[in-house]
């Protein structure tokens, strides 16, 4: 059994397909991580969801910052963006099939047997393995629950709190916790977010680096498959450390990593 993790998909079907092929993925026998931001921007949002749900026994996801926001227009809390490619989802037929798998999703998966983690946008330096999996589950506790996941998504929104504090509780707590695992870049050594710096390593604000770069980081010894980042290209100098988001969308080229053996297979987008 083989086991293939791909960068963000944002609706691009047709150059995952082709690495899929390129390997023979077998979705009866062999599974596939996704780091998130499974839709949007790209040209087939709708035929990607219905596609993952289709091969739904083989897929590891968490959901990244586009997907959280294709739930929340779905539920009137945020209005379609210029940009956005999701209106064909919320139109289909389908829509509430497709949806109600998407808020099923982790934040986070852990493989203790292959010693990876993986996030869609990363793990701040203070956090622990063990510590951000049980964050991770508060989140999507509220994505499961009935009771919580209109008010989760109607106040999910905001760069506030912009750090980690224990005694936080409601609605801010989720908040910060669901920005570290799908909107972060950079940080400081002891979590504080700047959600503003969007390009590459050189432009991180002062005081701030990006979060896997931080000496001493907690879950420096599990190794941490994430996307979010186009701007990387995919390269990340940190040994056990693996950037996927290779800029698809943005006409880059989609990245499949072999779990296993860590060779890295590219399409063109």
């Amino acid at each position: 059994m083989a086991a293939y993790a791909a960068g963000d998909l944002q609706g691009c079907l047709e150059p995952l397909k082709c690495l899929l092929q390129r390997v023979a993925f077998n979705p009866a026998e062999d599974t596939l991580w996704l780091v998130g931001d499974l839709v949007n921007r790209g040209p087939q949002s709708l035929e990607t969801l219905r596609y993952l749900y289709s091969i739904r026994q083989a897929l590891v996801c968490v959901l990244g910052n586009h997907d959280l926001h294709l739930l929340a227009v779905a539920h009137d809390h945020d209005k379609l963006k210029r940009g956005d490619t999701l209106k064909e989802i919320l139109d289909a037929p389908d829509a509430p099939e497709l949806l109600q798998w998407l808020r099923q999703q982790k934040l986070m998966h852990h493989d203790p047997a292959r010693n990876l983690a993986m996030v869609h946008a990363g793990i701040p330096p203070q956090w622990s393995i063990a510590k951000a999996l049980r964050l991770a589950a508060e989140v999507e506790a509220a994505l499961r629950d009935d009771a919580q996941y209109v008010p989760f998504l109607n106040n999910m929104y905001g760069n506030e709190p912009n750090k980690w504090d224990k005694n936080l509780s409601g609605n801010e707590r989720l908040r910060v916790i669901t920005n570290y695992f799908t909107r972060m870049r950079f940080c400081t050594a002891d979590g504080r977010l700047d959600l503003k710096a969007k390009e590459g390593l050189d432009s991180a604000p002062p005081g701030y680096a990006p979060w896997f770069a931080h000496p001493g980081r907690k879950a420096s010894e599990t190794g941490i498959v994430f996307g979010h980042w186009a701007a990387l290209e995919g390269r990340c100098d940190v040994p056990g450390v693996f950037a996927l988001d290779t800029g698809c969308v943005w006409g880059g080229r989609m990245t499949l990593m072999d779990l296993d053996t860590r060779q890295l297979h590219h399409c063109a987008c």
